[in-house]
């Protein structure tokens, strides 16, 4: 297991900082070792607002994650989100080096670096170029050039940006903690990466990552990333609205929140043997009392419908948010591309309706996201709410083969004079 390639991910959300570290055989089998989720502190709608308050909480997810895992990690990948991620899309041409011969990878490099030539303010940075497609002399639709004969290389590519000040602040913090920042990662394209399938990308497909106060929407035309971009709305303003139209605290109304998206479901009519008895046994389902006993929550509640509370308080919050996902899809001039539909993922998804809603407001079919391509613990992240942090382990593994590597967490805090001592032990016992 020592020798095992390592990926460590912490995604820094607005509600909880979750760290996933996993290993990769030697069977290229992805592997979780250790998963940990605390509530977020020090941070707001993805941007680090306090520090102090934001190393404290990292520290206390890495730790616990290091210690179900055994190791002890010093580099990481990280998400980043928050309405300062702007992209946009960008051409470039170049000729090939060699007219006579292939188009070698420098070749790409030269074009993508081109397409990076695109004005930006002293106040943004760019995080992703991400080629959606080549053209070698007029020949449209090409994914990968290499080995190929031309003598000019087009490319589209996306590029996502992110202000500078959240940037380097989140490096300060990973640094603060004692860890590396392998590469910043937009929690759109991570979650991408664990809850989408090929052939939704290929088709056409929008992901809707609902966050606690954010969420990400990226279009994926023709198997690449055609756009992105980030609404400043997200759960936690469903939170809210429950908290003031019941008259109790947030965590109260999270509760309520959770508890309604796990029990209330559509009710199926049985065969009414008159119209009399169908309306008692409609007006009975409707009469279902929210119960504070059954919630788990301290404060008395009014009495008030399951179907009340849904209807009159989450269900226009859902819509404004489902309005604003449909306004960016307009804006992108891709609406009329993805067959495929909505995936919705983040702990939005959770909320009572939204499936609904989105089918009803977009007029799009519409799943709820399941993280695929991790085994091992995967168990304990059996929910969408974890789908960027399994993502940003998936994206580790394929951008850096897992080179990180790691040593056994005995070894962390032990003075240097204990650890030569244990490692000469070791080697004398391997002697004659």
């Amino acid at each position: 297991m020592a020798k095992d390639k390592v990926i460590c991910a912490v995604d820094v959300g607005s509600s909880k900082i979750a760290t996933l570290i996993a290993s990769l055989g030697e069977d290229e089998k992805t592997s979780l070792i250790g998963v940990s989720a605390v509530n977020s502190r020090g941070i707001k709608k993805g941007q680090i607002v306090d520090i102090e308050e934001a190393v404290s909480a990292i520290t206390e997810s890495i730790e616990a994650s290091e210690r179900m895992a055994g190791y002890s990690i010093s580099s990481v990948y990280v998400s980043i989100g928050g309405p300062q991620i702007e992209s946009i899309n960008s051409h470039a041409v170049v000729a090939v080096a060699k007219p006579e011969g292939e188009i070698t990878e420098n070749d790409v490099l030269r074009v993508n670096d081109a397409a990076r030539a695109i004005p930006l303010p002293s106040s943004k940075e760019i995080l992703h170029v991400i080629p959606r497609a080549f053209t070698v002399d007029g020949q449209e639709g090409i994914k990968d050039p290499i080995g190929m004969t031309g003598v000019r290389l087009e490319t589209d590519t996306h590029i996502i940006t992110g202000a500078t000040t959240a940037l380097k602040n989140l490096i300060k913090c990973m640094g603060l903690v004692g860890v590396n920042v392998e590469e910043l990662v937009f929690t759109g394209v991570a979650s991408s990466a664990s809850i989408l399938t090929d052939t939704e990308k290929e088709l056409g497909v929008v992901l809707v990552d609902i966050g606690g106060e954010t969420t990400d929407v990226v279009v994926f035309v023709d198997g690449a990333i055609a756009y992105s971009a980030v609404i400043p709305v997200g759960a936690r303003h469903i939170t809210s609205d429950l908290a003031v139209g019941l008259r109790i605290s947030l965590e109260s109304a999270e509760k309520v929140k959770l508890y309604l998206g796990k029990t209330t479901k559509t009710p199926v009519m049985p065969e009414a043997s008159s119209e009399e008895d169908r309306k008692a046994s409609l007006k009975n389902s409707k009469e279902e009392l929210l119960d504070a006993r059954s919630v788990g929550i301290s404060e008395e509640i009014q009495k008030i419908s399951k179907k009340a509370v849904s209807d009159s308080i989450i269900r226009p919050r859902v819509r404004e948010i489902l309005e604003l996902v449909g306004k960016e899809l307009k804006k992108s001039g891709f609406a009329t591309q993805i067959p495929s539909g909505l995936v919705i993922c983040g702990g939005g998804s959770l909320t009572v309706g939204v499936l609904e809603q989105a089918r009803f407001v977009l007029g799009f079919p519409a799943r709820i996201g399941k993280i695929e391509g991790l085994s091992g613990l995967v168990d304990e992240i059996d929910s969408p709410v974890f789908a960027t942090a399994a993502g940003l382990v998936l994206y580790g593994v394929h951008n850096s083969n897992g080179t990180q590597f790691s040593l056994p967490v005995l070894a962390k805090g032990l003075p240097i004079k204990d650890v030569i001592q244990r490692g000469i032990g070791l080697i004398k016992s391997f002697l004659p």
